[in-house]
């Protein structure tokens, strides 16, 4: 079968390599279908490693992903404890937690001592025409939703988690930094949550526009400075959440200067050079909460349901298409943001 493998920093080739055997207990074999590009995705292409995770030997990328089941193993039963057929579509959960260390057991399986996750070294990700899972990862779609939607219902639902650490009321202000698709889907989270009014900056004018649509007020960084514009909007009072989407060079410390004294900063960003900044003295003085955004819990059914009653726009945010095969062409764009790209979608 074909799968896209990165072998170093930007050397991501397309090969042939092994299909995968029947499926064991409790595991589900896939046909993927739908894969997207994450900004994790990227660092790992560009870094050949993500934090303090390298890649030490050729690495199947992909962690955005829908598929549809084509052989289960048995005792599989899915995310919602029901048993998987051959021929049932479903979006898929990329974590793999152990469900048996106490931070599972609390109820923090983001957290999970033990946790696999698809395309993070040493674990292959889902750039594949097959691949084995838990079935417990894999939860079924209805038919309104269709394979890119699917595979979105991933990063919807780090914006849920997102959302939920802010612990928006309905009025609470907010600022968003990073209008990729994660700071987009947050941004329509929070609006559902009651947040007003939103600020979204980013430096790229597509990625502004598509903010405004979706209810945003836009700030252009490249142009002004986002911190004293958000400071003028507000009075000077600034926000009661700060949200990092982008982890620019700046980024963190701008999110806590937006925020007002008690507000709260949540970063869901990933550093490349996996280092933290920000002024001491403001986050001191301000009485700052400060939320690490560890990517979700179980929230997929919550994730489902905005997509099928149409609450979250997924679609829209989509601007490239790629085929598998062409995985090195699309990942080459995404890294340099050319052609106006927000998300892209590859199709196995």
């Amino acid at each position: 079968m074909l799968a896209a493998r990165l072998h170093g920093p930007a050397d991501l080739r397309v090969e042939r390599i092994p299909r995968p055997g029947p499926p064991q207990a409790g595991e589900v074999l896939l046909r993927v279908r739908t894969t997207g590009i994450c900004g994790s995705d990227l660092h790992s292409y560009q870094d050949a490693r993500i934090g303090d995770t390298p890649v030490e030997s050729p690495l199947v990328l992909g962690h955005e992903f829908s598929g549809v089941v084509e052989a289960v193993g048995p005792a599989a039963e899915d995310g919602c404890f029901a048993s998987l057929q051959p021929g049932t579509r479903v979006a898929v959960d990329p974590a793999q937690p152990c469900g048996r260390c106490e931070f599972c057991e609390q109820g923090n399986p983001n957290l999970c001592r033990r946790l696999h996750f698809c395309g993070n070294h040493p674990d292959g990700g889902s750039l594949c025409q097959w691949m084995h899972m838990p079935a417990r990862s894999c939860f079924p779609v209805p038919d309104e939703l269709d394979d890119e939607e699917a595979a979105l219902l991933e990063p919807l639902g780090v914006a849920i988690h997102a959302v939920d650490l802010a612990r928006f009321r309905v009025g609470c202000s907010a600022a968003i930094i990073g209008a990729g698709a994660i700071g987009l889907l947050i941004l329509q989270v929070a609006r559902l949550a009651g947040a007003h009014p939103i600020f979204v900056a980013d430096r790229l004018p597509a990625r502004l526009r598509l903010a405004e649509k979706l209810g945003g007020i836009a700030i252009d960084a490249a142009a002004e400075d986002p911190v004293l514009r958000v400071q003028k909007e507000t009075g000077g009072r600034g926000v009661d959440v700060a949200i990092e989407a982008a982890w620019g060079d700046t980024s963190v410390a701008q999110a806590a200067e937006m925020a007002r004294l008690g507000g709260r900063l949540v970063l869901v960003g990933i550093p490349s050079d996996d280092r933290l900044g920000l002024k001491h003295s403001t986050a001191r003085r301000k009485g700052l909460t400060i939320m690490m955004s560890r990517r979700m819990k179980l929230v997929y059914p919550r994730a489902t349901a905005l997509a099928c009653r149409q609450a979250i726009e997924l679609t829209g945010l989509i601007t490239h298409r790629f085929k598998l095969a062409a995985a090195p062409e699309a990942f080459a764009l995404n890294a340099a943001y050319r052609e106006k790209v927000v998300k892209v979608m590859i199709h196995s």
